[in-house]
């Protein structure tokens, strides 16, 4: 289960407003600890000696759309955040234990280029000058602690599902992830040192999402994951065939399935050729549409499988720790969502700016969420993630109900309980969500 260091109720969410940029980073160093101040975390969150890991959201080094060291802001958690999160750690642990940054980027990303353009060899030397005796490592590439291998089986969202047999992963080898989530065989390869972690800082970047509409807390789990391809994103098919990868069968959507349908056979039948999957994808796009513009791979709000994979997540690392043995005490958790410059539209990879000047905190992911997707103009109860977060059969990590969310804040329209918040936000969903997901309260013009 989560903890916040005592019994702190994880149904409180400070969300603060400040600057909409990150050029003065005493700026936003103010907001993240006044966000953080407000919420009265006790001593015991973040003690000396910690193992604390920061886990922000580092899925790809640019917009897809605009490859460049410039076109990254909106798409990853913002390094000066990274940073105010790390020193407000780092004082409390009196220059005794480790603080570990670490997250698995999408496949075809670049670290070193994340690093580059993050600044983060920079980040890491400044750090290390102000809090000596503090371990302070990125733990990347690869995790030097090795892999957690989960059996959640009876206790997965999977159970039951009737697209089992048909799930897609992040890449075409769909035998091994069928292979991996078959009946009540349900299972998940974790990165141990998160699993390992004393306390985990959950520091994801506000954004909506193709595939469960919003991505924040709940969502950033995925890059504790060691395998994509046990991952399943999306079920072969339309929802008359039980499936969610399109809408409906329109005469694009047939062809292209066949065309997937046959290149993923033949892709299955010859590992060594797996290095084609990308060239492959592409062609079709070509042919087919660009996912800018088309709804595909599960890519709208009928996606019935995202939704459930990330809860299953969330229940692996609330319940098991790093040898895969279920948790003896409390995991410490905190989450800080960088929501300065947010994504809205075609995210999480592709998403456009939105300065927003805001950062969230909480103890408890769901909560977190609520509030996230509330202020960015959702109605979060029509969003399968968050609305089922509440309904979890077996391995329940929700204690929090959602009359019972309250919000802190420096702006009194947000105050209060969420489904009292005013002047909130206006994004623009995920073209797969437009009309899905909107709550159209009084908006900013943000």
């Amino acid at each position: 289960m989560l903890n916040a260091g005592n019994n702190l109720p994880g149904s409180l969410v400070a969300a603060f407003a400040g600057p909409d940029n990150y050029r003065v980073a005493n700026s936003v160093f103010n907001l993240v600890d006044q966000t953080l101040a407000a919420l009265a975390l006790p001593d015991s969150l973040v003690q000396p000696g910690d193992r604390v890991v920061l886990k922000p959201n580092w899925v790809k080094e640019h917009d897809e759309r605009f490859p460049g060291p410039n076109r990254w802001e909106h798409v990853v958690t913002h390094p000066t955040v990274i940073e105010a999160v790390a020193r407000w750690a780092a004082k409390k642990m009196q220059g005794k234990g480790s603080i570990t940054l670490c997250d698995a980027p999408q496949t075809d990303s670049s670290f070193a280029r994340i690093r580059e353009y993050c600044g983060l060899d920079a980040l890491l030397a400044r750090l290390r000058n102000d809090f000596p005796g503090v371990a302070i490592s990125t733990g990347l590439p690869g995790d030097p602690l090795g892999n957690t291998h989960i059996r959640l089986d009876s206790a997965s969202e999977f159970v039951g599902y009737r697209g089992q047999g048909r799930l897609y992963g992040a890449s075409y080898d769909v035998a091994e992830t069928n292979a991996r989530h078959n009946g009540t065989h349900h299972e998940y390869l974790l990165c141990r040192t998160p699993m390992d972690a004393d306390v985990f800082i959950n520091l994801p970047k506000l954004k909506t999402h193709k595939k469960v509409g919003v991505t924040c807390a709940l969502k950033n789990l995925v890059g504790i994951n060691a395998n994509k391809n046990w991952l399943p994103h999306h079920t072969e098919g339309i929802p008359d065939q039980e499936g969610d990868q399109f809408p409906s069968a329109t005469t694009r959507a047939r062809l292209e399935h066949a065309w997937m349908g046959a290149a993923k056979r033949w892709l299955n039948n010859r590992p060594g050729a797996s290095r084609l999957f990308v060239p492959i994808k592409k062609v079709g796009r070509l042919v087919f549409g660009d996912t800018q513009k088309v709804i595909r791979s599960g890519n709208w709000h009928g996606n019935d499988t995202c939704w459930r994979m990330v809860l299953d997540l969330n229940k692996c690392f609330c319940f098991f720790d790093g040898a895969g043995q279920p948790r003896k005490k409390p995991l410490r958790y905190l989450a800080v969502v960088d929501g300065i410059v947010a994504g809205e539209g075609n995210g999480p990879m592709s998403p456009d700016p939105k300065p927003c000047g805001v950062i969230l905190a909480g103890t408890h992911p769901v909560a977190v969420d609520c509030v996230a997707a509330t202020l960015m103009g959702f109605d979060w109860q029509r969003l399968r993630l968050l609305k089922n977060s509440f309904q979890i059969r077996e391995l329940n990590f929700v204690e929090v109900r959602p009359e019972g969310i309250e919000v802190i804040s420096n702006r009194p329209a947000w105050a209060g309980r969420i489904n009292e918040m005013e002047e909130t936000f206006n994004f623009r969903p995920h073209f797969g969500w437009v009309g899905a997901i909107e709550n159209n309260p009084r908006a900013l013009t943000a």
